[in-house]
């Protein structure tokens, strides 16, 4: 699965995601972009996931008729994260296209 990391997630977390060929925002040179922007630049570069920190895209984003699946962090501390990074990849092999999951850390 080709996936993007918002500007929020920490590089770090894609270490041992041999199955998925994954992208930070600011390697795509896309580290300009609001969310909006950033989606739609996402699902037109065939990008099939968005991993995010930021809790409000919920409410910011309209979704409807979105093909990009989005796993929101409920935190983008690696101290964190590192803890729990198999969670992650759980909700990366559940995401289909236009879903949505919250992970609460």
């Amino acid at each position: 699965m080709r996936v993007l990391f918002d500007h929020n997630v920490p590089s770090k977390l894609r270490r041992g995601w041999v199955d998925h060929e994954v992208f930070t925002a600011v390697e795509m040179g896309w580290a300009e972009l609001e969310n909006g922007q950033l989606l739609t630049a996402a699902e037109n570069a065939g990008f099939a996931l968005m991993v995010t920190a930021d809790q409000n895209i919920e409410y910011q984003q309209n979704r409807v008729g979105r093909k990009l699946a989005l796993v929101v962090l409920g935190t983008n501390n690696w101290n964190i994260l590192k803890l729990d990074t198999a969670r992650v990849l759980v909700a990366v092999g559940r995401a289909e296209v236009g879903s949505f999951e919250f992970l609460k850390f």
